[in-house]
């Protein structure tokens, strides 16, 4: 089974702006509104709709291995609007199963197909925030967040976007045990796939030439960043333990070096020494 993704966040606070680090060729972008990207890159298989079944048929094709629905909200909202002169409930509850039907249509998906649905978020009058949705049958009956395994929430301090990985027990971001290692990560939606698929072995694994174990994700790194960082700077993949170290060692030899020349010891040190005697 695919795997659903929830990401939420408040209208400009970095949603649609962490896909900026994908390849124009990378992912499938369901562009609810229609809306113009807050970047560049122009993503080539994107769909403009707020159709369920056109919303389908895009995750159902499988285009990319990612694919990404901005924002999942309106397809909500969008419904509720055409709709708003019909009386009684029948509406709210076709609403509701809509979006339902929607996250349960990952599980038919591949299970290294990753689906992130973008959605604003809701406070409500005790200030905790979840996922704003329509009506109460997916707040009451469902829980939207309940479906997710990941919920991850945009979020901005001292001018840098950001991407909330557990709850700080106002809301209801949440993620699995080891999956990040700190509390914030960077607002990068490509290093949030990267890591998944790593997390979840959905890719191969890359070894670490020194310890042998696994290279991980770290920051905004992706495991294959730091590999061929470290492969380029030291000759062998490295993961992010061991590339401090080599680090350390290199720096500190450097230092080394420099101090041998400056007090005129070791052999190079006393040939230069000796000539100009």
């Amino acid at each position: 089974m695919g795997l659903p993704i929830l990401i939420l966040g408040y209208s400009g606070s970095g949603k649609s702006a962490s896909m900026r680090n994908f390849g124009a060729d990378e992912i499938t972008l369901i562009n609810v509104n229609g809306k113009q990207l807050p970047f560049r890159t122009q993503f080539t298989n994107t769909v403009c709709s707020d159709q369920y079944p056109e919303t389908k048929a895009c995750m159902q094709q499988q285009k990319h291995k990612v694919i990404v629905i901005d924002d999942t909200q309106y397809l909500m909202a969008n419904e509720f609007m055409r709709r708003a002169k019909e009386t009684g409930y029948q509406k709210f509850t076709d609403i509701g199963k809509n979006f339902w039907e929607l996250v349960k249509l990952t599980e038919a998906l591949p299970p290294d197909v990753i689906v992130y649905f973008l959605n604003h978020i809701d406070t409500d009058e005790d200030g905790r925030q979840k996922a704003k949705t329509i009506g109460k049958l997916l707040d009451e009956k469902i829980t939207v967040e309940g479906m997710f395994t990941t919920v991850l929430k945009t979020v901005v301090q001292d001018g840098q976007y950001l991407f909330a990985t557990q709850t700080d027990g106002r809301d209801t971001c949440k993620s699995p045990i080891g999956l990040f290692d700190t509390m914030y990560i960077d607002n990068d939606l490509k290093y949030v796939d990267s890591a998944l698929r790593q997390y979840y072995r959905f890719q191969p694994e890359i070894l670490c030439d020194s310890c042998g174990k696994a290279v991980r994700a770290v920051k905004n790194k992706t495991a294959a960043d730091i590999a061929a960082g470290t492969q380029k700077t030291y000759g062998k993949k490295l993961c992010w333990e061991c590339a401090c170290k080599a680090m350390k060692q290199r720096k500190e030899q450097t230092n080394a070096n420099a101090q041998t020349v400056s007090d005129g010891t070791g052999a190079a040190g006393q040939s230069v020494v000796a000539g100009r005697a």
